[in-house]
């Protein structure tokens, strides 16, 4: 009988590392399943039954606390984040289709640099030459993918990119939404809001489903779903600073997928640029958690009595 004694065992950071693991492999299943079904149905078709499995999936918590779960005390923040959700998996997913999974999971992680300067302008955060700097070359590192201005650019490519903006504007509109609104409100719009965006072009590009594309939807909710409790679980036992570093190992069962399914490699321009995003990336992690020790030890040493 299979048992989980060995996980109970571990440290705090260890349950973290291995649930983050779990959760990047599933993510980037669940992208591998999005591609599949992007070959022969439209992205907002996709979208809407994941919503809909999504939704039903979370409906025990939300109808809990029904209609309360609806009352929020910024609801125009509340539908613009579900708009910038839209955003951020229209373009992401779009890209995922049309492009080698490595490459566009890549450009993706451009969504660290657009939180530090969303986080500037939206949360008042204070960013340091240092900060600065790694995001300026992280750009770079994106640029070198995207390689605009030669025949291998491609709209998906910029398409990977505003999908990775959305995202960064959805995080940063959580944390706001946070010291107003519960965790249940917070699920509740964003499990229903994106389904009910989709219903229209939904039904508008319905094709005809097959038994066998039916079952890969019905896997991309439940991996979603499942996925999403992993990367939660994961921030709940280990260091963020820790497991925001440990993220980028997705990039890796991405070109795994992408060989193994559709024998797709990145090329030298998409390696350079990841490596580059994510040394910049961890650099930025690293310059925080640095940061955060410092002021620890310095409100220590002014708290211990003279």
């Amino acid at each position: 009988m299979f048992s989980l004694s060995w996980f109970h065992r571990l440290s705090d950071n260890l349950k973290g590392i291995v649930l983050l693991i779990l959760a990047s492999f599933v993510f980037s299943l669940m992208a591998l399943l999005i591609k599949l079904l992007g070959q022969h149905l439209h992205i907002t078709q996709i979208l809407l039954v994941r919503q809909i499995g999504m939704a039903l999936m979370v409906s025990p918590a939300i109808m809990r606390n029904f209609p309360g779960s609806l009352r929020s005390k910024r609801p125009a923040m509340q539908i613009l984040r579900v708009g910038f959700a839209l955003v951020a998996m229209l373009g992401g997913f779009t890209a995922i289709i049309h492009m080698p999974l490595a490459e566009a999971t890549a450009i993706f992680f451009a969504k660290s640099f657009f939180l530090t300067i969303f986080a500037v302008f939206f949360l008042a955060e204070v960013v340091g030459i240092y900060r600065w700097g790694a995001v300026l070359i992280g750009f770079v590192g994106v640029m070198i993918m995207l390689q605009p201005g030669t025949d291998n650019f491609t709209i998906y490519g910029l398409a990977s990119l505003i999908g990775a903006a959305g995202a960064a504007a959805v995080m940063v509109m959580l944390r706001i939404l946070s010291r107003s609104d519960s965790a249940d409100t917070i699920m509740t719009y964003g499990a229903l809001g994106v389904g009910l965006f989709m219903i229209i072009p939904g039904i508008y590009y319905w094709q005809e489903i097959s038994t066998i594309e039916w079952l890969l939807l019905v896997a991309v909710a439940v991996v979603s779903y499942f996925g999403q409790k992993c990367n939660i679980y994961a921030y709940k036992y280990g260091e963020a600073s820790l497991l925001a570093s440990l993220d980028y190992i997705r990039l890796l069962w991405a070109t795994l997928f992408g060989y193994l399914v559709f024998d797709q490699l990145p090329g030298v321009p998409t390696w350079i640029g990841a490596a580059i995003v994510i040394a910049a990336a961890i650099f930025m992690i690293y310059r925080e958690t640095r940061r955060h020790t410092w002021l620890i030890i310095k409100l220590t040493v002014t708290l211990i009595p003279k």
